[in-house]
């Protein structure tokens, strides 16, 4: 499970605390019990709000388009029968060591 964005945290923190004020104030409750419900209804509603806050564009795309070669609506897509867009992928590329020559090997000709 990815971890929460900075936008999540905020926005569900805020709701949970806006919506425990509101629900307190205008229902008027003294009772512990009635506190406990208002303050689970309002934790239940920050996790609503948290987790439906899109995620940023890189990694929304990223988790759509895990096996395909675009993501719906990605920048540069012309609409039905424009050529697909390519997603940009780094190259693999092997570690070198300091004095060593990439992909040949010395022999000695003796």
């Amino acid at each position: 499970m990815p971890r929460p964005t900075a936008a999540q945290l905020a926005y569900g923190s805020c709701t949970v605390i806006m919506s425990t004020l509101a629900m307190l104030l205008l229902s008027q409750t003294s009772s512990g019990v009635g506190i406990a419900v208002i303050a689970l209804a309002a934790l239940a509603l920050g996790l609503l709000v948290a987790l439906t806050v899109p995620l940023p564009k890189g990694r929304e795309a990223a988790a759509g388009a895990a096996g395909t070669a675009t993501a719906p609506g990605a920048v540069g897509s012309a609409g039905a029968g424009a050529a697909p867009a390519r997603v940009w992928a780094p190259e693999r590329r092997e570690a070198v060591s300091a004095g060593a020559e990439s992909g040949r090997r010395r022999s000695s000709g003796a």
